[in-house]
């Protein structure tokens, strides 16, 4: 991960307000082909069975916005595993408040016997998809799936527990393995630092990151054990999701504050190195590269939910709807075209 570099983190313009309160509303750039943008949304909301919401958001400016039926600005939409990054910012706070290591074994107490391999997983190597935990990111309800049986069967109880009961396959840091259990191990993990569960836990959230940002609608769900399941659950509206996108793609800072810690954002979308076959996305720790070109990078959901920050173009994207797993590689494809469409 040495080496790396990334696009630069664009600054909030000179004279743009935050969007704490209301969003300010910008023109579409000069050299921008309006005809061309309008077919693409149209194809948006068309080609890809049910498209809620789309947000357009440059310069820290809201450009477009557009809703399918029953939705609008203050609707909430289902997050699936954007929430995985939300979870991101959670860590990040807890770093930042001094409470978490990322670099030492993760303190999970399934893993505390000694001589028990798993004892050496860390939480970066738990946030970077490589943990060596055996786990099956499937969600075909008639397929073998891990997913659905920590959260809709055996393990709905205690979803962490679930997902930290399970063996070890390969050694920690070698083997790249997209998980939700994964991300649920970790938001126990929050739970067990800051001591807070269930309602306490979702008044920290509100505090430390949703209102600072003007966050209104977002609503995290909790398993019966009190763990936030920061894998799939945290409902929000589309301009909610743009202004955590704001949060990213302006360093960790919101109005001259700083809520993560320096260089938390870099660490998101720095590549995780992974062995050789991987078809997936590059990763990087709790958020995708590259759907919108080089330097891109995002929070991706099942079903087509997508935030995606384009730093070279100051430029955030946010898509919402229920689109089918054989269409995502063409929705994904289409989200690119959207970003590609600002580079007048």
């Amino acid at each position: 991960m040495t080496g790396v570099i990334l696009a630069p983190l664009p600054p909030q313009p000179a004279g743009v307000p935050w969007p704490t309160g209301d969003w300010s509303l910008g023109d579409l750039p000069e050299g921008l082909d309006p005809g061309h943008l309008a077919r693409l949304v149209e194809r948006g909301f068309s080609d890809f069975e049910e498209t809620h919401a789309v947000v357009v958001v440059q310069g820290g400016r809201l450009l477009f916005e557009r809703y399918g039926p029953a939705h609008g600005p203050d609707a909430t939409c289902l997050s699936w595993s954007m929430a995985k990054s939300l979870t991101h910012a959670l860590v990040g706070i807890a770093v930042g408040d001094g409470l978490l290591d990322i670099m030492a074994p993760a303190p999970v107490p399934e893993w505390r016997t000694p001589g028990d391999p798993r004892g050496a997983i860390t939480t970066d190597q738990l946030l970077r998809m490589v943990s060596g935990l055996k786990f099956s990111e499937v969600y075909e309800p008639d397929k073998p799936s891990d997913t659905i049986e920590m959260m809709w069967g055996s393990g709905k109880a205690d979803v962490a527990h679930y997902a930290a009961s399970q063996p070890l396959e390969h050694p920690p840091g070698t083997f790249f393995s997209y998980s939700s259990g994964t991300t649920n191990i970790i938001c126990r993990i929050l739970a067990d630092l800051t001591g807070l569960r269930g309602e306490a836990f979702a008044a920290f959230m509100r505090e430390r990151l949703f209102e600072p940002l003007g966050m209104r609608t977002p609503v995290p769900k909790f398993d019966p054990a009190g763990t936030f399941i920061g894998s799939s659950f945290c409902f929000a509206s589309g301009r909610d999701f743009a202004r955590f996108g704001l949060l990213y793609l302006r360093d960790g800072i919101w109005d001259g504050r700083r809520l993560l810690p320096e260089g938390w954002v870099d660490y998101a979308r720095t590549p995780t190195p992974r062995q050789a076959g991987v078809t997936d996305d590059p990763y990087g720790a709790h958020w995708w590269l590259g759907m919108g070109g080089e330097g891109s990078f995002s929070a991706n959901g099942h079903e087509g939910q997508y935030t995606l920050l384009v730093p070279e173009l100051d430029l955030i994207i946010v898509r919402h709807g229920r689109t089918d797993t054989a269409l995502k590689e063409d929705l994904k494809a289409w989200m690119g075209e959207m970003a590609a469409a600002f580079r007048t």
